[in-house]
């Protein structure tokens, strides 16, 4: 590992500046550029440089723990949706690179989904989701469409183990492996288990004066390749230090076993913390369009924990003792694309003048009560969100993924008496920070607390604008529909709003929230990474 003095404290930021781990990097100048990353919809960065390469994330903000299916030219992706319901949005690509939204797989809320498993067996979709709930559990859903409908949740009783990977035998045998080197067969049909667990590998461990989370042997993902079946697996904790989380690997001609250790372990490791991604860990292995290998795993960008774990897309190379490697470095410079396939649109707008709610694709309530979905409704260009609970820690208010460092979001806000509502910037329901209002003053979030500030100047009705600059947050409402605009004096840094505070895996998401009594009214709801 290659740490000095000065890299135990300090570290190069994403546009080369000095910062401290966890604080916001200096603003850019002329004489350190950040990164150029295209611009998509919404001003939003996208990989596709648009000149045969890619500059990673290929999926920007909160994409943890991915899961990826080749089904002929087609890949499917689905992520992590923790708290989030809708969740587990299933992404469409055919170059690896480029990515659209299909839609929600899940609608019922069974607890904080963690790293799934998404199989096609028999031409029947199945996803295997581990659940933190009361008990934790790992369930199964399955489609016939990749596109839905998909069926309601069945609990296989797995209550002590998480991060499911389906996999069939050489004998035709279904199983599922499971973190810490287990596994339990499934029934024919996928949809039960067959005996007990049954632990069948000792992963690679890394020396000891490493300087890791934890152990945590989690997230396998089994590729057969060559006449051999691959186990991939993340070790040295999902977060932490930045150089903890890694990636190993293990082989096997059998199912059954024994597995081999790799001798190039770790396969994947941050070692430096000048590097632009940190922890960076469970990797899924697949075939591209042109019969090139590929990895996607999820890793922090430097300095910027608040987006969640981003999804990296990491060339794959065979060696000819049969193993594989990472050719991608530290993914701070551009790539050449996978060949053969086709783009498809990238990403989705976020910007939404509310003639429909996309509920699931880009909208989610943040733990969601059985019947949330029907406090929305959507006319005439406006959302109405009937107003529950006292503020955004428990009116599981909507929200979005946002993956730039640097945006600003707005909305039109009306409401009627009795009711708070306004933007907030939200980790979980003890970590948000935002602006809202009643009918006679202003209500401030600041660390998950409510503040009330006197005078309110526009009654029940005006234009909110959030700007989030590296952290660096401000508000300004306008009485007049945005033509004239008054900063509000309560400005914040946020840098430590992420889980190595925390904890819970998630990320700092823009979004909006109705509390109180009555109902809230939103209009012309505009976000744009600047």
């Amino acid at each position: 590992m290659t740490f000095t003095r000065r890299d135990a404290f300090t570290t190069l930021g994403a546009a080369g500046a000095l910062l401290v781990p966890g604080q916001a990097p200096a603003r850019t100048t002329a004489k350190t550029p950040a990164p150029d990353w295209r611009r998509g919809l919404d001003n939003q960065r996208i990989a596709d440089l648009g000149d045969g390469r890619f500059l990673n994330p290929v999926m920007a903000g909160d994409r943890p723990d991915p899961t990826i299916l080749r089904d002929g030219s087609d890949y499917y992706m689905t992520f992590s949706s923790f708290d989030s319901y809708p969740g587990l949005v299933i992404w469409h690509s055919r170059d690896l690179v480029n990515w659209q939204p299909i839609g929600p797989a899940l609608t019922r809320n069974i607890g904080s989904v963690w790293a799934v498993s998404l199989e096609k067996h028999d031409g029947r979709y199945f996803l295997y989701i581990p659940v933190k709930a009361e008990p934790n559990s790992i369930w199964v859903i399955h489609a016939d469409r990749i596109e839905g409908p998909w069926s309601d949740p069945v609990d296989l009783g797995l209550h002590k183990h998480i991060d499911p990977c389906h996999i069939v035998g050489e004998d035709g045998s279904r199983w599922l492996f499971l973190s810490g080197g287990d596994r339990i067969r499934l029934a024919a049909d996928g949809l039960s288990t067959v005996g007990a667990v049954e632990h069948v590998y000792d992963p690679w461990r890394y020396p000891e004066d490493w300087i890791v989370e934890g152990f945590s042997p989690e997230g396998p993902k089994i590729v057969r390749h060559g006449g051999w079946f691959y186990l991939i697996t993340a070790v040295g904790g999902t977060a932490g230090p930045p150089t903890g989380h890694m990636v190993i690997a293990a082989r096997s001609r059998s199912i059954h076993g024994p597995w081999q250790d790799c001798p190039a372990n770790p396969i994947v490791h941050t070692t430096d913390t000048a590097e632009r991604w940190w922890s960076r860990g469970h990797a899924s292995l697949v075939e591209g369009p042109a019969g090139d290998w590929w990895a996607l795993y999820h890793g922090f960008e430097n300095g910027y924990w608040t987006l969640g774990r981003q999804t990296l897309l990491d060339p794959v190379e065979w060696t000819a003792d049969g193993w594989f490697r990472m050719t991608g470095g530290d993914l701070s410079k551009p790539l050449a694309k996978p060949k053969g396939g086709a783009a498809v649109p990238h990403g989705q707008m976020l910007s939404d003048n509310f003639e429909t709610l996309a509920l699931g694709t880009k909208w989610s309530f943040f733990r969601p009560g059985p019947d949330e979905a029907k406090r929305t409704s959507v006319s005439g260009k406006t959302l109405t969100l009937t107003a529950s609970g006292t503020a955004p820690v428990d009116s599981s208010p909507l929200l979005l993924i946002a993956g730039d460092t640097r945006y600003q979001f707005e909305c039109d806000v009306e409401i009627d008496p009795g009711a708070t509502a306004g933007l907030i910037l939200f980790y979980d329901d003890k970590l948000y920070c935002g602006l809202g209002f009643d009918g006679d003053r202003f209500v401030t979030h600041q660390y998950g607390a409510e503040r009330g500030r006197p005078t309110n100047p526009h009654g029940r009705s005006m234009r909110i604008r959030v700007t989030n600059d590296r952290h660096i947050v401000t508000y300004d409402t306008s009485g007049d529909g945005g033509r004239t605009w008054h900063r509000f004096d309560r400005g914040m840094e946020v840098s430590g709003y992420h889980h190595n505070v925390r904890g819970g895996f998630l990320m700092l998401r823009p979004g909006l929230y109705a509390a109180g009594k009555g109902a809230a009214r939103f209009r012309n709801f505009r976000f744009s990474a600047i």
